[in-house]
């Protein structure tokens, strides 16, 4: 997945507990732009056709046993055409240790060379885990972002709506807020959205006729979450009284969000209404379904008429 975003190195060194063996410059000064990783097995064999030096490539086991068995000669030799493509890091797994020759070659070709104790595997599954989400292409969209009872809900609509009433009302019947006014939607793989809010405006909601409060203080860390997966979109709306609603829920609605379609439904907003229920019931009725169970369809079978499309 191409993206268009950085990360400096010093990010992933943070976040992965990273032991920096040789920098050439500050980790800060160095830049991330791919997601994707490698394990250099074909370019220690020396094929260096489709390389892409914009990954952070692994060393483990494998790698440093095959440049052992080399001999020190060639091992040298292939080291030397390989760091001379400059790849972006290296990072040596399972506190294995490098030759100080090779350390040498990559200090000559300005490589940063990183380790870590952790498994070959289990540190490339949390490096792309990690990548995936800092560099995933993202759109920020005016609305709330909530979790009810484990899922991910996005309040869209006008300014005005209630949507951050709405929020706070659920923050109040145990629920958590992610994100109030401006949600920063990240598409993390190709079948996965993830929302966050801006690290300026993260727990804060603004009511009107009262301000801005800030979630976490008022209502306890326990009430606010940094990220979480979209599950469902609420379009919010003024009742319409010339517009028909969906009042049996068979259609299958869904709102695009970067290339994604996301199950959405649409709720009209009159006084009198309390919105956290129906939103609440919207979660659990979502989650019923991508558990296979639709309660429009078994009511038309219970009353001997069966959907149409089916």
């Amino acid at each position: 997945m191409k993206t268009d975003y950085h990360v400096n190195l010093a990010q992933v060194i943070n976040e992965l507990g990273l032991e920096e063996i040789y920098l050439p410059q500050s980790a800060e000064e160095i830049l991330i732009s791919s997601n994707e990783i490698n394990r250099p097995g074909l370019q220690l064999a020396g094929y260096f056709e489709y390389f892409d030096a914009k990954r952070i490539q692994i060393f483990g086991i494998s790698e440093i046993s095959f440049l052992k068995s080399l001999g020190k000669e060639r091992a040298t030799e292939i080291m030397h055409s390989y760091l001379s493509q400059k790849p972006a890091a290296i990072v040596i797994a399972r506190g294995l240790e490098l030759d100080e020759e090779y350390i040498k070659t990559a200090e000559q070709y300005k490589v940063p060379i990183l380790a870590t104790k952790d498994t070959t595997s289990g540190f490339a599954s949390a490096l792309i885990a990690y990548l995936n989400l800092e560099l995933a292409p993202r759109i920020t969209r005016h609305g709330v972002f909530v979790e009810v009872y484990g899922e991910g809900i996005l309040l869209l609509g006008e300014s005005g709506v209630g949507k951050s009433e709405t929020a706070i009302e659920l923050v109040k019947r145990g629920h958590r807020l992610i994100a109030d006014d401006a949600v920063e939607i990240r598409r993390v793989s190709n079948k996965s959205l993830v929302g966050s809010a801006p690290d300026n405006i993260r727990h804060f909601i603004e009511l009107r006729g009262i301000g801005i409060i800030n979630a976490s203080r008022i209502f306890g860390i326990g009430s606010v979450k940094l990220t979480e997966k979209i599950d469902l979109v609420i379009n919010m709306e003024h009742w319409d009284s010339n517009k028909n609603y969906d009042r049996m829920g068979l259609e299958d609605q869904t709102t695009e969000i970067l290339g994604l379609e996301v199950p959405s439904i649409t709720v009209p907003v009159k006084p009198g209404r309390n919105l956290a229920v129906i939103i609440e019931v919207a979660s659990m009725n979502s989650r019923q379904k991508k558990l296979g169970y639709n309660a429009a369809k078994d009511l038309l079978k219970k009353l001997g008429m069966q959907d149409e499309k089916h």
